[in-house]
C-alpha cells in the first residue's frame, strides 16, 4: 500500500490553518499585491497628468474676468450633458457582459454606450456598484467621461476631482484585460490598486487612498478581506510616492499648526464646528444624490440647475470675490484665508457655495464631491473662529475633516485626511473629536430630512385634496361603474 500524505494543521489562532491553506493565503496575498501594484503604477500614472491638465486650465479660468467666472461653468456644463447624452448612448437592454470585447456591437458604439441604472455622470455610483467585482468595471467608458469631467471640473464647474481620481484608477486597473486564468485574477486587486492610487497621488497622503477605496465599497457590502486591503494598501502608497517623486501638488489641505488654548475652547471647536459643518454638508449630501437621481430630461436639468449655479456664483462674486465662485472651493478658501470678514458673511459663503456643488450636480455635471465638501466644511469651521477664539487654520481643518465625514459620510477617511495632514498633536486630537461630532450630526441631519420629506410625501398623498383636475377625471368613472352594476 502506497503511503498517504497527511496535512497535520498548524495552529494559527483558536482554529487553526492547514498547512496548503496557510499557503493558499500567501499565495493570494502575492497575487493581490502585485495586481495592486501593476494597477496603482498605471492609475496614478494616469491621474496625475489628467490632474495636471485641469489644474492648468483651472487656473487659467481662475485668472480670468468676473464674466469669464460666471459664463465659463455653463459652458463646461453644457458641453459635459452634450458629451454624455448626446454622443453617449443608452444599452438597449438588461446590463450585459462589461467590456469592449462583446461580439456582434460596432466598434465606434462599446465605447459610448451605458449600462442602464446608473446615471451617466455619477462616478461615484458606478464604482460602488462594482464595488468587489471590479473585474467587471465598464472600463471603456473611461474615455468619454474623462471628457465630460475636463469640460465641467476644467471650466470651473463646482464639483471635485477626487471621485475622477479613483474612476480613473479603477478604469486603469481593470483596462489591463483578461489574457487568461491566471491574469484574471489580478484584474480585481489592480482596480482596486489603481483606485487606491489615484486618490493618494491626489491627496498627497497614502492612507487616505486606501481608506476612500476600502470604505467607498463598504456601500456595497464589499468585503474587507485580504485580497481588497493588500491591494487598497499597495495602491495608497505606490500612489503617494509617486505623489513625492514627481513633485506634484493638486490639492491643498490646511494644517493646524496652532493648538487649541484651552480645554473648554477644544470642547467648543469639536462641538459646534463638528455640528455645523456636518449637518450642512449632510444636508448638501442628500440634496445632491436626490439631484443626481432626478428623471428629468437632460436639457431641462441643465437649463434648472444652472440658473441656480449661475445665480450662486454671482452672489458669490459679489459678497466674497469671483474666485470664491470657481471651482471646487480652492479659491473660496484662499479668499477666507487672506480676507477678514464677519460670521454671517462667512456662513453665507458655505452656504452658497453647497448650493452651487448641488446645481452642478443637478445639470449633470460630471466631478465628485470630495475636495467641494472640503471647502464648505472648512468655511463652516471658520464661522466660529472669531467668535470663540479659534485659531483659523484649526477652525478651517477640523471644518474640512467635519465635511468628509458628515457631506461623503466617509468618517474613516476622514480620520485619515486628519492623520495625514500633520499638524500639533493637540490640534489633530481635536479635529479627530470633530470628525466624531460631525459623523453623528450628519447622520442626524440625513434622518430629520429624511423624515420631513417622508411626512410632506404623506401630507401630499392623504391630507390634502386631490387636485381639481384629478377630481373630475375620477368621478365619470365611479359614475359609468354604477350604471352598470344596475340590473
Amino acid at each position: 500500500m502506497a503511503p498517504q500524505l497527511i496535512e497535520h494543521p498548524v495552529a494559527v489562532g483558536e482554529g487553526g490553518l492547514t498547512e496548503r491553506s496557510r499557503l493558499s493565503q500567501l499565495s493570494t496575498i502575492a497575487t493581490s499585491a502585485l495586481g495592486g501594484l501593476l494597477g496603482a503604477l498605471l492609475g496614478a500614472t494616469l491621474v496625475i497628468g489628467f490632474t495636471e491638465v485641469l489644474k492648468v486650465i483651472l487656473t487659467v479660468v481662475s485668472s480670468g474676468a468676473a464674466w469669464a467666472v460666471i459664463v465659463l461653468p455653463q459652458l463646461g456644463l453644457g458641453l459635459s450633458v452634450l458629451v454624455l447624452y448626446g454622443l453617449g448612448l443608452r444599452e438597449p437592454t438588461a446590463p450585459p457582459e462589461t467590456g469592449p470585447q462583446r461580439e456582434g456591437e460596432p466598434w465606434a458604439r462599446r465605447w459610448r454606450t451605458f449600462p442602464r441604472g446608473i446615471a451617466r455622470s455619477d462616478l461615484t455610483r458606478e464604482m460602488v456598484a462594482f464595488a468587489g467585482e471590479e473585474d467587471r468595471f465598464p472600463w471603456h467608458l473611461a474615455p468619454i467621461r474623462a471628457v465630460a469631467i475636463a469640460a465641467t471640473v476644467g471650466l470651473g464647474g463646482p464639483l471635485g476631482t477626487e471621485a475622477p481620481a479613483a474612476y480613473l484608477g479603477v478604469a486603469a486597473g481593470a483596462a489591463l484585460g483578461d489574457r487568461g486564468r491566471w491574469w484574471r485574477r489580478l484584474l480585481r486587486p489592480a482596480a482596486v490598486g489603481g483606485g487606491a492610487a489615484g486618490v493618494a497621488a491626489l491627496m498627497g497622503i497614502a492612507l487616505v487612498g486606501t481608506a476612500y477605496i476600502l470604505e467607498l465599497g463598504r456601500r456595497h457590502d464589499a468585503p474587507l478581506n485580504a485580497e481588497r486591503v493588500t491591494a487598497a494598501l499597495v495602491g495608497g502608497v505606490v500612489g503617494w510616492l509617486m505623489n513625492i517623486a514627481l513633485h506634484v501638488n493638486l490639492i491643498r489641505l490646511v494644517v493646524p499648526k496652532e493648538s487649541p488654548h484651552t480645554f473648554l475652547q477644544a470642547v467648543m471647536t469639536a462641538l459646534f464646528i463638528g455640528a455645523l459643518s456636518g449637518s450642512i454638508t449632510s444636508i448638501t449630501g442628500s440634496a445632491i444624490y436626490r439631484a443626481k437621481a432626478w428623471d428629468a430630461h437632460p436639457a431641462f436639468r441643465l437649463a434648472v440647475g444652472g440658473l441656480a449655479l449661475a445665480g450662486a456664483a454671482v452672489t458669490l462674486a459679489l459678497i466674497a470675490a469671483p474666485r470664491a465662485a470657481v471651482g471646487p472651493g480652492g479659491g473660496a478658501i484662499l479668499w477666507a484665508e487672506n480676507t477678514p470678514t464677519n460670521a454671517m458673511t462667512m456662513l453665507a459663503v458655505a452656504l452658497l457655495r453647497a448650493a452651487a456643488t448641488t446645481s452642478g450636480a443637478a445639470a449633470g455635471g460630471c466631478g465628485g464631491l470630495f475636495v467641494p465638501f472640503l471647502a464648505v466644511g472648512d468655511l463652516g469651521g471658520r464661522v466660529f473662529a472669531d467668535g470663540f477664539g479659534v485659531p483659523h487654520d484649526l477652525a478651517g481643518s477640523a471644518g474640512a475633516a467635519s465635511g468628509i465625514a458628515g457631506g461623503y459620510r466617509l468618517p474613516f477617511t476622514a480620520i485619515a485626511v486628519v492623520l495625514g495632514q500633520g499638524g500639533s498633536h493637540l490640534a489633530m486630537l481635536c479635529c479627530l473629536a470633530t470628525v466624531l461630532v460631525a459623523t453623528v450630526a450628519g447622520a442626524g441631519a440625513a434622518a430629520l430630512l429624511d423624515r420631513c420629506l417622508g411626512l410632506r410625501s404623506y401630507i401630499a398623498k392623504r391630507v390634502l385634496p386631490a387636485p381639481r383636475e384629478q377630481r373630475y377625471a375620477v368621478a365619470p368613472t365611479r359614475r359609468t361603474s354604477r350604471r352598470e352594476e344596475r340590473p
